[in-house]
């Protein structure tokens, strides 16, 4: 399964970190593929941004209908949040929710969930903002990242939600 497409000219100063093909969720005849591209500022003091994108399939088959919406909704969140863990950042909690557009006319508009937490970095910690966004177009696509709260916090707040934007099924 080929993962979600980022446009090449959003991508400046962004370097392909991984690509994974992955089985999130499966119980009994249902399951979750998801295939991600994950994106690094290495220009950036650590906690550096990241960006990632995710394309899911959902086996068996079946166009996408509110119920299906909120599980992925509710199964990206937690996912999420197990990957900032992975990330050292702690305390984290949803700090709000609201609706984008997507530019792809052809996607919904996406639930956009913004968190706050703190990564530890050896013996002091950073304030850090992070932002997930779910939507159908055809399928359903997940994107978001995390940035440092600091001086450059609304840039890095307004570059990562235009490559959440710019984000289409393939």
């Amino acid at each position: 399964m080929d993962p979600p497409v980022v446009p090449a000219d959003r991508l400046d100063g962004w370097r392909r970190a991984e690509q994974t093909t992955t089985r999130p969720f499966a119980a009994g005849p249902v399951s979750v593929t998801a295939s991600t591209l994950r994106y690094d500022r290495t220009d950036r003091p650590a906690p550096r941004p990241f960006f990632f994108a995710s394309r899911l399939r959902i086996r068996p088959g079946g166009s996408p209908n509110a119920a299906l919406t909120r599980f992925v909704e509710r199964k990206g969140r937690s996912g999420f949040r197990d990957r900032l863990v992975d990330r050292d950042i702690e305390t984290i909690e949803v700090h709000g929710e609201r609706t984008i557009a997507i530019d792809d006319p052809d996607a919904s508009d996406a639930t956009l969930v913004t968190y706050r937490g703190r990564c530890v970095l050896g013996d002091e910690t950073v304030p850090v903002e992070a932002l997930l966004a779910v939507w159908e177009a055809g399928e359903y696509l997940l994107a978001g990242g995390a940035y440092r709260l600091d001086a450059d916090a609304d840039d890095a707040r307004r570059e990562l939600l235009g490559l959440v934007r710019s984000v289409r099924p393939g």
